[in-house]
């Protein structure tokens, strides 16, 4: 019987591990920034078009008041009332293309990654793609669910004819955020751990996918385990780059737009390239736990 083993011990040497070859974290920061890179550009171009048409200071941009919290927000639900199109048929050729483009490119350099993990691995790009899609399409779906939802919670606490309660609306926007952040971790383990079946036990991705709702409590555990201590690092992450990028905020006046400019960049850098080495080691921590409590099983039903 292997030893048993908690991912939150394993996962500092896995840390180590990853830290100690970088060439990892660069794959991964490579693939991503060039799906992400042009689709910023292609983002900014689209906005700058939009902003041509409709100008902030005819739609009232321009004019919001930030003492004003109540009177800004009407000028922003009025201004998108007339963004609204615009953004929408943007969306309609835009968000396609950047999902197909995603999955293409994450599925190969996903592979490449594992390929680089584990160096007997072989290339099989269709299947990862057909598999980054179908973790895309999980996504997507908690994303819409937990969207309605505080869709909901504003309908129902915040009504033009009425006081709005906010209280019960910030009440019910955590509860649902972090009811959603948990139901993340709790259903995306099985389309992030079939890419790795694919590869280490040469399934098919259907295969890959049924067999990974078949792996056993233990194994199950600790992908729970591991997806849930990811999305709080990425969320401490997030923290840590809020407070950089705030730290010269109160010297505005002495170091310049330019500084402030830079300094976000900066942090802005930090933060994706942390988030990716922590994507490889969650990959690696997968992996050791396949090797740990899969094999055994593997070699036992053979």
């Amino acid at each position: 019987m292997p030893k048993p083993l908690r991912g939150t011990q394993s996962l500092v040497g896995q840390m180590g591990w990853v830290c100690a070859r970088p060439s990892l974290t660069a794959i991964e920061v490579a693939w991503r920034w060039l799906f992400g890179a042009p689709l910023l550009l292609a983002c900014w171009l689209q906005a700058q078009q939009i902003l041509t048409v409709l100008p902030p200071q005819s739609t009232g941009l321009a004019q919001l008041d930030p003492q004003n919290p109540w009177t800004s927000a009407v000028q922003l639900a009025e201004a998108w009332d007339q963004y609204q199109p615009h953004v929408v048929a943007a969306l309609g050729w835009l968000t396609p293309m950047a999902a197909l483009a995603w999955t293409v490119l994450s599925g190969m350099g996903r592979n490449l990654v594992l390929m680089r993990l584990e160096p007997r691995l072989p290339f099989r790009p269709v299947a990862m793609i057909a598999l980054q899609a179908a973790w895309l399409v999980v996504l997507t779906a908690t994303s819409w669910a937990w969207f309605r939802s505080i869709g909901w919670a504003a309908a129902t606490h915040i009504t033009p004819n009425a006081e709005p309660d906010l209280v019960g609306y910030t009440i019910w926007a955590v509860f649902l955020t972090l009811g959603f952040f948990i139901l993340w971790a709790l259903v995306s383990w099985a389309v992030s751990i079939a890419p790795l079946l694919v590869l280490l036990e040469d399934l098919s991705p259907a295969a890959a996918l049924l067999q990974s709702l078949k792996l056993g409590k233990v194994f199950t555990g600790k992908l729970i385990e591991i997806n849930l201590v990811m999305g709080i690092v990425k969320l401490a992450l997030l923290v840590v780059a809020m407070v950089f990028s705030s730290v010269l905020i109160p010297f505005s006046d002495e170091v310049g737009a330019g500084a402030l400019h830079l300094e976000w960049i900066v942090v802005s850098v930090f933060y994706f390239v942390a988030s990716d080495y922590f994507q490889v080691v969650r990959l690696k921590s997968f992996i050791e736990f396949w090797r740990t409590l899969r094999v055994p099983v593997l070699k036992s039903a053979a």
